[in-house]
């Protein structure tokens, strides 16, 4: 275990660590030796100052994404469920692979390869690998020991994939808004997607009426001349529909409707075909809509189960070709959620060097096995998943769908909450409050 740096931030220790893990899992089991091409595996063990010589449970935080790093925690508070964690645990934050100080992945990288290489790279930043390189961090560098996990968003889509591959190293599972349908389905996904990117506009424009105009005028604006965002990519409508990418999260509307207010340069700055953009505007739009390396390229590649009958083929963009209120000279105009496109890859200078890869996998039907139906039915493991009814971007029902051919899950479902629910002080609280009742954590304590 290689100790990089040891600190406090106020209110917890750190310890900065990093492993090495194959890049390329065939033929290697965690927990072995391994030879070949290896990459870097950074990881934060947090704990409250009290707790530092404590001989204190493992909660491994399994971050949202894809391609999300660990959490940079700034105090307890600063996120909910860190604060109710280092009571009971010490907490694990990898940063997964090819994220934050994980050998990143970027423009860098992928400027060198073509597209079949470059395809074939990315095929090593998905579930099956993720997972693996957790649990030889679980059996090299603690030792075994069994640990709880945490999974926000895709990490409960790690969480089953955990289940599926290595039961035996999880004491017991938390999800929240995270669980994937099984079996995985790109397509169907977007087809319950959509209409609630349709419905979270809806409710935009009755909370803040007066930006129907608004944003009609900037879309009929950026569609009539060519406007360039600062870092140079252009703002067209499309790109500008991305800011509902946000809307399920809180306090989203919010932040929407403060950009907005900002768009128009002239006098009082009250809405007007006539005026020009504002440079904070196309500021706050460039970063609203800025995007994370990995997390797009990999997004729908997340539903991908080992052989596919047919290809992905840009799930989201064949589906919102099924849905003409989306189109861009639609009015009022719908935004658009947690989806990627085509042009996205053409137009964006972070993205571009990501498309002669994503052009093969695209047209790819080999993937690593992610889920394992059967041993999910019968998974002994605990699994308390939070359920968010409105959830913009994992569907309720297709949750709870799962959830019902899972062994040994409950759930809480609740409408309280956003997708981001767990970073408040109620969520985890809640889970583990209920598991502990349950007496799943009786082993750890």
């Amino acid at each position: 275990m290689t100790l990089l740096s040891e600190y406090y931030v106020p209110g917890l220790h750190i310890e900065d660590r990093s492993i090495k893990v194959p890049l390329d899992w065939a033929g290697h089991e965690p927990g072995h030796g391994f030879d070949g091409e290896s990459i870097s595996l950074f990881y934060r063990v947090v704990t409250a100052p009290e707790h530092v010589h404590d001989d204190l449970p493992l909660l491994v935080f399994l971050q949202g994404g894809p391609g999300g790093s660990g959490p940079r925690p700034l105090s307890p508070s600063s996120d909910g469920w860190i604060e109710e964690a280092v009571k009971h645990f010490r907490v694990v934050l990898p940063d997964q692979r090819g994220t934050g100080r994980s050998s990143r992945v970027d423009t860098h990288i992928m400027n060198r390869m073509d597209g079949t290489q470059g395809a074939a790279y990315l095929k090593h930043f998905l579930a099956d690998s993720i997972v693996r390189d957790f649990e030889h961090l679980r059996r090299t560098e603690f030792g075994g020991a069994r640990w709880v996990t945490l999974g926000q968003s895709y990490g409960g889509f790690l969480t089953l994939t955990y289940l599926s591959l290595f039961p035996g190293g999880v004491t017991a599972g938390f999800t929240t808004g995270g669980i994937p349908h099984v079996p995985a389905d790109a397509t169907d996904v977007y087809r319950h997607t959509f209409p609630r990117m349709a419905r979270k506009t809806a409710q935009f424009y009755k909370r803040y009426p007066q930006d129907v105009e608004r944003a009609a005028i900037i879309a009929d604006r950026l569609a009539a001349e060519p406007v360039s965002l600062p870092n140079g990519d252009p703002l067209t409508v499309e790109r500008f529909q991305m800011l509902g990418s946000d809307f399920g999260m809180k306090p989203s509307f919010e932040r929407v409707h403060w950009i907005l207010d900002d768009a128009f340069l002239d006098g009082d700055g009250s809405a007007s075909a006539d005026s020009e953009l504002s440079d904070e505007f196309l500021a706050k739009v460039m970063d609203a809509t800025a995007s994370r390396p990995l997390y797009w390229p990999l997004q729908e590649f997340i539903y991908a189960n080992g052989e596919l009958e047919t290809p992905i083929r840009w799930a989201a963009q064949r589906v919102r070709d099924e849905h003409p209120e989306f189109d861009a000279g639609e009015r009022p105009l719908n935004f658009t959620g947690e989806a990627m496109f085509p042009w996205m890859f053409e137009q964006e200078a972070a993205l571009r060097p990501f498309k002669p890869a994503m052009d093969v996998l695209m047209e790819s039907t080999h993937f690593g096995t992610i889920y394992d139906a059967d041993q999910l039915a019968g998974n002994e493991v605990p699994l308390q998943a939070a359920v968010y009814f409105d959830d913009m971007y994992v569907d309720s029902g297709l949750q709870l769908d799962t959830l019902s051919r899972v062994g040994n899950s409950h759930y809480w479902t609740t409408n309280e909450f956003e997708h981001d629910g767990l970073h408040g002080s109620t969520v985890f609280k809640h889970l583990y409050t209920e598991a502990l009742n349950r007496g799943d954590l009786e082993e750890l304590f």
